[in-house]
């Protein structure tokens, strides 16, 4: 696996995140950590929106402040995930969201990208003082709670939700 890199979206970026958004589009999969791109208009929307939302005085209505972050192969630059920290949780968050939420692009997928993306973004939140953060999967993506597990997840329930289960970990830092 190449090393990976989180940083923050640009506008030099435009290509390259509705390319991710058109390949989970294909794919008819989901969008998870990317800072609401499955709903944007347009990658300016979703940009200005991604920067708004940063700050408890600027985060968008009905949204908690939370950092997005691209996760690029260090070499060729090219994106192979993005990783949603949310600062803080509100009750939806707390049973079903987490403070962490991410994806991988279907065609970068069993590289361990996510298990990279993951422990850099708690880094992150240690680095903001966080003490423990929520991680959450459906409990049939067994990648995903591998790749939870793997950085220090503890399962503590499991959450119905509609006609899901959502699986709760906590990861102290």
């Amino acid at each position: 696996m190449a090393e990976i890199l989180l940083r923050l979206p640009n506008e030099g970026d435009e290509h390259q995140v509705m390319a991710y958004k058109q390949e989970f589009e294909a794919a008819g999969d989901s969008m998870d950590g990317t800072g609401g791109l499955a709903a944007a208009q347009n990658y300016g929307k979703w940009l200005s929106a991604c920067r708004d939302n940063r700050s408890p005085d600027t985060v968008r209505p009905g949204l908690v402040d939370a950092t997005t972050f691209l996760a690029v192969e260090a070499e060729s630059g090219d994106l192979v995930g993005m990783i949603d920290v949310r600062h803080r949780l509100n009750d939806f968050l707390l049973n079903y969201g987490g403070n962490i939420g991410y994806s991988v692009r279907p065609s970068c997928r069993r590289r361990g990208y996510a298990k990279a993306m993951l422990a850099q973004a708690l880094e992150f939140c240690r680095q903001r003082g966080m003490e423990r953060v929520l991680v959450t999967c459906d409990k049939g993506n067994l990648a995903s709670a591998r790749t939870i597990l793997s950085n220090g997840g503890v399962l503590e329930n499991e959450v119905p939700e509609g006609e899901s289960i959502t699986q709760r970990y906590w990861i102290s830092l």
